[in-house]
């Protein structure tokens, strides 16, 4: 029986397509459309992403704990402080001075971090115990400089200030459009806080504690070691660190698709042109393609770009210049002789002040949460500017017309605390959404000095505001977010970035 043959034109149909496979022509119009979708699903899975719940809320909580060390003393320093031989000015430098250490071990400590957070946890926890039972230790060794110490100690603990922003900008865990939101629930854990620390130091101070050990000056500090020693032990068996390796560098700027391209007018292109964010990508600071991959990137920015990231280190500097400024100022002001002050507070009276206003805001920052999804990070910094400039504005005016009382107090320092936590929002986020992945590290040290620089600052200024007078303490302030609303004005179409 003579064997079947098949047709020539089926041999040739399966000569084509193993041709096809082997060449890899351009894809038909319809492989190229599945092809385009899946793509774009791959992005939004990748803009979308987030870290391992356990891991995450750890990461939060320790944002929290921090800020309530930083803050759970501000209500009784000032007293704790002139009860061991010290001034208000002291006091402040008490507050502030955390910050400036922390920024001296950030550097040594980011060497040793092999890229995780584990490390900086676990040296995290560890400063918080030992810092906060030195502070406690003084009012018994009855040593001034002890309280100075163990702020001092406490101050490396604040190092992990800079990995909870990193962490929450990071590329290998966390998306594009999820990272303004993340910066969000840090500045609610700043919000809860700042307030919740103040009432609780006051509390205990009014409680008082008659003991050489365990009094209304010290009780802050145990409780905050007790508190930091439990969730060290609960972080060392839950927290999950995240890999090592970076995902594929890919550009970060928002590409049209190809349908779009196809259909887009050249008017349209030229708007969306302006209107684009200056950006860098991986063709901008990587070699040539298919050439050298094993070459460092080029660090290549456009003075835009340069623009953009002073800009945001300004506002981040500016932000908590302005929030120490207050929390450290209120007491000293409301316990003070001046004339313009009609109070006289006991530290729980200021605390409970402080509590109040910071307490006001959240249920705004819960709205920021929201809408962080959909608003742009520009319009969100102008928002919050705009409403802690206004809350400034009657502060100088009250000062000046010697016309203070507890309901206008109460609204200037609850516009600043609201309007400066909403912009400390973005500081880090706008910038991490129009730099390529890989340069996380160094940005997110960029604006955590800043911020440390803008705490330390602001709480010693704080701190002798009396002394150097109110106006000048206020007009202060305003000149830090004059400088900074001129360079936002001028950068505003390079401020433009992705919602969420």
């Amino acid at each position: 029986m003579v064997g079947l043959r098949l047709p020539p034109t089926v041999l040739e149909l399966l000569e084509r397509r193993r041709g096809r496979h082997a060449s890899s022509p351009p894809q038909t119009t319809a492989e190229q459309t599945i092809s385009e979708v899946d793509e774009g699903q791959r992005r939004v899975d990748d803009d979308l992403k987030l870290p391992k719940m356990a891991s995450l809320v750890i990461i939060l909580l320790s944002n929290v704990l921090m800020q309530l060390t930083f803050f759970i003393i501000v209500s009784s320093s000032n007293e704790y402080a002139q009860y061991l031989g010290g001034t208000s000015t002291f006091s402040g430098l008490v507050i502030g001075i955390p910050t400036l250490f922390a920024g001296v071990a950030l550097l040594p400590l980011m060497h040793l971090d092999q890229g995780g957070y584990v490390r900086p946890l676990h040296f995290a926890c560890a400063s918080a115990c030992l810092g906060n039972i030195l502070y406690g230790l003084a009012y018994y060794a009855d040593w001034l400089y002890l309280i100075l110490l163990g702020r001092i100690v406490t101050g490396f603990t604040f190092t992990f200030w800079m990995y909870t922003k990193r962490y929450c900008s990071d590329p290998r865990i966390v998306g594009i459009r999820r990272r303004t939101t993340l910066a969000g629930w840090l500045v609610l854990g700043q919000g809860i806080g700042f307030s919740l620390g103040p009432f609780v130091g006051g509390i205990l101070y009014k409680i008082g504690f008659h003991n050489s050990v365990f009094n209304g000056y010290t009780s802050p500090a145990w409780i905050m070691a007790a508190l930091w020693a439990v969730f060290w032990a609960i972080a060392a068996i839950f927290y999950e660190d995240v890999p090592r390796a970076l995902p594929p560098p890919q550009s970060i700027a928002l590409q049209p698709t190809r349908a779009q391209d196809s259909t887009a007018s050249a008017s349209d292109d030229t708007k969306s042109k302006e209107e684009e964010p200056t950006r860098v990508s991986t063709a901008e600071v990587a070699p040539a393609a298919n050439s050298a991959q094993d070459a460092p990137p080029r660090r290549i920015m456009n003075k835009g770009q340069w623009g953009v990231a002073a800009t945001m280190c300004w506002f981040a500097m500016t932000t908590f210049f302005i929030l120490g400024a207050w929390e450290a100022n209120i007491p000293v002001f409301t316990s003070s002789h001046l004339r313009s002050n009609p109070f006289h507070f006991t530290p729980f009276a200021a605390g409970n002040l402080i509590a109040l206003g910071g307490a006001c805001t959240i249920p705004f920052l819960l709205l920021n949460l929201h809408f962080a999804r959909r608003v742009q990070d520009r319009h969100t910094l102008a928002t919050g500017t705009s409403i802690g400039l206004a809350g400034l504005l009657i502060a100088l005016a009250i000062l000046g017309e010697e016309k203070v009382n507890y309901g206008s107090l109460f609204i200037c320092w609850f516009l600043v605390a609201l309007g400066f936590n909403i912009a400390s929002t973005v500081t880090l986020s706008l910038l991490s959404k129009q730099l390529p992945g890989e340069w996380n590290g160094r940005i997110s040290l960029c604006i955590q000095y800043s911020n440390y620089t803008g705490r330390v600052t602001g709480a010693v200024w704080g701190g002798a505001g009396v002394k150097i007078g109110m106006l000048n303490f206020v007009g202060m302030q305003l000149a830090y977010v004059g400088i900074g609303g001129i360079m936002f004005m001028t950068l505003w179409k390079n401020l433009k970035a992705k919602t969420g």
